[in-house]
């Protein structure tokens, strides 16, 4: 089975993922989410990222990007976790003592249209499917809260997404997806596989060489929120 290539292109939508190492839990109080925030405000600015949306949760996070630049994904990334691990063990006094991280993050690119929107309602529902809030915007370590909650400086660290905003997304956020839209975002990350219609799909695994994340594999997905 061939590797897929990692993408990373300016102006494409990425949909990214990591999660700790064993899948241990990785903020344990306030301070550790915020302090993560603090990090991703800096990072985006120090690399210029635009973050269209986010989820912190215990274990594991998602983002919705858009660079500016090609390489700008690796570079925000490579920033962001060697950051946040150094400042994670200085914080816990255990310096040298292994990752936090599984490994690296995992990405795949999105077409920008309504398959922009579910994968922003899936990114910002994670903590109202893990049963963590009764509303997506109720949980403070999301654009979700952030959008509707934040400061104006707060705001700051969210970007314009391509796409319009429905008037009622506040409304359909809080919508739970099928399985079958849930299954399709799950496999599409897993696999690095671009997520869209099919004629946009099929020019983007052309376009990069992507046909590596279509061909079987052993093990099935694990799901997580």
């Amino acid at each position: 089975m061939g590797k897929v290539p990692r993408v990373d292109v300016k102006d494409l939508v990425y949909h990214a993922w990591n999660r700790g190492n064993a899948s241990g839990k990785i903020f344990l109080t306030n301070k550790d989410y915020l302090a993560f925030e603090n990090i991703i405000r800096f990072a985006s600015i120090h690399i210029g990222m635009r973050i269209l949306a986010y989820c912190i949760m215990p274990n594991h996070w998602h983002f919705v990007l858009q660079p500016r630049e090609d390489g700008d994904l690796a570079r925000f990334f490579q920033w962001l976790t060697l950051t946040h691990t150094q400042r994670w063990h200085a914080v816990r006094g255990s310096a040298g003592q292994g990752h936090i991280y599984q490994g690296r993050y995992k990405s795949n690119i999105c077409e920008s249209n309504e398959h922009f929107l579910r994968l922003v309602r899936y990114v910002e529902r994670n903590a109202l499917r893990a049963g963590l809030a009764k509303r997506a915007e109720d949980w403070r370590w999301s654009s979700a809260w952030l959008r509707k909650n934040g400061t104006q400086h707060q705001k700051k660290l969210l970007h314009d997404w391509p796409v319009t905003r429905p008037a009622n997304y506040a409304d359909i956020v809080n919508e739970p997806e099928s399985d079958e839209e849930l299954l399709a975002l799950r496999t599409a990350l897993q696999r690095g596989r671009p997520y869209g219609a099919d004629e946009w799909t099929g020019k983007m695994v052309e376009k990069y060489k992507l046909e590596a994340s279509f061909r079987p594999r052993g093990r099935p997905w694990k799901q997580t929120n």
